[in-house]
């Protein structure tokens, strides 16, 4: 009896330890790019990010210039107690909590007396954002004093076009699909068990292949380029997942409470409207998170169907541009990663509480 309830405590904590190790995997990174979004360019390159944490670091107390202290950058120099030839002081002396070090060449270098403290870097700013969203230009002062121009990247329009593609690349199939699964669930036609199949099977079927096929239509139809292109196709490619989802959790509403309506005379569009839709929001919203996600992260499609336009740009197009451009300069690539993040995370969070209910829907009977 011990061993067993020992044997459960032990697994309980294995998978909640391996848990643990996962989310602290998963954040820590993301916790990095969050607060790098807010520093300068010039901490950036110079420090790390937890630099923000309470850290040990070297003050300077005190500065001095060489030939004010008649000292000879040839031979052995002693300053605040601390001795030590020009290539020992360059790479720093320390002295119990002093440390003594040069800075500079040996004819221009100054020396500066540190002492060890604690010390934190909060200099944190919006204009990473403002320079990523409003297209902002700003002037820049370097370590040496020399000031750059850093023109901004206006994302602005880039986030809209996303937004009037993911919104209704996300309803138009949601809408489809329950029709379809509806049918599939509750209605008796001819060919209902072939065509199903034929759903299951395009899941496994990758949208790559058909994005050829499909472009070549859309350049006859006059389509491409525009954003009726990329719905049709999102629309396409996700059905058979939605259908197939909806699917699961519509088969399993209770046939009494169906049978009841349909005596009571009402048809099948009134029982779809009225009992089905609001007793399948949690499947729904499951959906409406993976269509969402899946849309609003797609580069390939958008770039397939809406090309380089700058006027159809969307957010991951945006940023691989921003990639492309800059590199390295992590303050506004950083901002950008988060920009195109916000959205996606309120949607999740918004409907998280029907998400594990959509996935089970189904998977257990009686």
């Amino acid at each position: 009896m011990r061993s067993a309830k020992r044997q459960r405590q032990l697994g309980s904590l294995f998978v909640n330890g391996t848990l643990f190790l996962l989310v602290i995997i998963w954040t820590v990174p993301t916790l990095g790019i969050f607060v790098s979004s807010f520093r300068n360019r010039d901490a950036i390159s110079n420090t790390p990010w937890w630099n923000v944490l309470p850290h040990r670091t070297w003050e300077t107390t005190a500065t001095y210039s060489p030939s004010d202290l008649n000292l000879d950058p040839n031979g052995v120099m002693e300053v605040a107690g601390v001795t030590g030839t020009f290539e020992e002081l360059r790479n720093g002396v320390q002295e119990g909590g002093t440390r003594v070090i040069w800075i500079g060449n040996r004819r221009l270098g100054r020396i500066e007396v540190q002492e060890q403290g604690w010390s934190v870097d909060w200099n944190f700013s919006l204009d990473n954002y403002r320079q990523v969203l409003g297209g902002q230009s700003f002037e820049f002062t370097k370590s040496d004093g020399t000031v750059t121009v850093v023109p901004g990247d206006n994302m602005t329009r880039a986030f809209l076009n996303s937004l009037a593609v993911a919104i209704p690349a996300t309803v138009i199939p949601i809408l489809i699909a329950a029709f379809a699964a509806y049918g599939f669930a509750w209605m008796n036609f001819p060919g209902r068990r072939v065509m199903f199949i034929t759903v299951v099977a395009l899941l496994v079927v990758p949208l790559q292949i058909a994005l050829l096929p499909i472009l070549r239509d859309y350049t006859k139809l006059q389509l491409n380029g525009t954003f009726l292109a990329i719905w049709l196709a999102h629309t396409g490619f996700g059905l058979a997942l939605a259908i197939y989802l909806l699917y699961n959790y519509i088969s399993q509403l209770p046939r009494e409470m169906l049978e009841s309506a349909f005596i009571d005379g009402a048809s099948h569009f009134t029982v779809f409207i009225r009992l089905v839709l609001p007793l399948s929001v949690p499947a729904l919203a499951s959906f409406a998170i993976f269509q969402f996600l899946w849309v609003w992260n797609d580069y390939l499609v958008a770039l397939i169907f809406l090309g380089g336009n700058p006027e159809f740009e969307l957010v991951t197009q945006r940023m691989a541009a921003i990639v492309g451009s800059r590199g390295s300069e992590w303050h506004l690539l950083t901002a950008g990663a988060f920009v195109s993040m916000v959205l996606p995370l309120l949607v999740f969070f918004s409907l998280q509480r029907y998400f594990v209910r959509g996935l089970m829907a189904g998977s257990v009977k009686g």
